[in-house]
């Protein structure tokens, strides 16, 4: 009988807690990966917010609430008065990779709002 995925965690966390109450590498038992993300953010200028928030076609509204920030943040990033944080600047990397992507979840989003507003109508 094949042992239940529950059996196999058990003893796998019973292994784990041994080697470490042994104080031995837990290397030398368990194989270890180390991940390395090449991911740092670009600094974004007024105007590179701006085409970002154009390759969306959004407005600054729309465009506020899918970055996740207040109208009057992303306006002063426009502006120039106030760079985007480091989490900002990542999110409008990955929309300038793949703006037909996040094009496409953001119009996602959009109807999905439309079809919940229809149904309390």
């Amino acid at each position: 009988m094949k042992p239940t995925v529950a059996s196999r965690l058990k003893q796998r966390m019973a292994e784990f807690t041994r080697v470490l109450e042994s104080g031995d590498p837990i290397e030398d038992s368990f194989t270890c990966r180390k991940v390395k993300l090449d991911l740092k953010a670009m600094p974004y200028t007024a105007e590179a917010v701006k085409h970002t928030r154009k390759l969306l076609d959004a407005s600054q509204s729309v465009f506020s609430v899918f970055l996740g920030v207040s109208v009057k943040t992303l306006q002063a990033w426009e502006q120039g008065t106030q760079p985007p944080n480091k989490m900002a600047c990542r999110f409008m990397d990955e929309i300038q990779r793949e703006p037909e992507y996040w094009i496409e979840r953001l119009k996602g989003a959009v109807v999905r709002t439309m079809k919940a507003a229809s149904k309390t109508a």
